[in-house]
């Protein structure tokens, strides 16, 4: 397995949303804004999906996409978009095939206890190569800086 670090090819996936299915190719000479979340329906994981959502039209301005990336199924993922009004696209990976390429299934630790989960990490993608990773996400502006990224040549 290759290392995920900025300037490597992005792992390929293919993944079910509400749309369909969604491949890395379909972004081919686009941007990708691919992020990962713990789960649908938190107040962090809302939050984010919120100012991904808030920033979309500048995203597409950029000519970038934004992709978030979850275990929960594409069921959830509708009532998640439908409830908060997202219009960022949520993708399942119930098997965690996705997030494991992608480095982001972590061991984390809560109260002592370690246990396996998704790291809160997002990846600018360009052309099939990755040109930013931001790992162990904080939540509040995070989408602001991803889209400064974006917008940048």
């Amino acid at each position: 397995m290759s290392k995920i670090v900025e300037g490597a090819e992005a792992p390929d996936f293919e993944m079910e949303t509400a749309d369909g299915p969604v491949r890395l190719a379909d972004f081919a000479g686009r941007k990708l804004v691919l992020y990962f979340y713990p789960k649908d329906d938190t107040p962090g994981c809302t939050t984010e999906a919120l100012d991904f959502s808030t920033l979309a039209g500048e995203f597409a301005a950029t000519g970038a996409s934004v992709l978030g990336v979850s275990k929960d199924n594409v069921k959830k993922h509708t009532s998640f978009a439908v409830k908060h009004g997202l219009t960022v696209r949520l993708a399942a990976d119930p098997e965690g095939a996705v997030i494991e390429r992608y480095e982001s299934w972590v061991e984390k630790s809560l109260y002592g206890r370690q246990y396996m989960g998704i790291d809160r990490a997002t990846f600018l993608i360009q052309d099939g190569v990755i040109r930013r990773i931001w790992r162990k996400v904080k939540v509040k502006g995070h989408a602001a800086e991803v889209l400064a990224a974006a917008k940048a040549p």
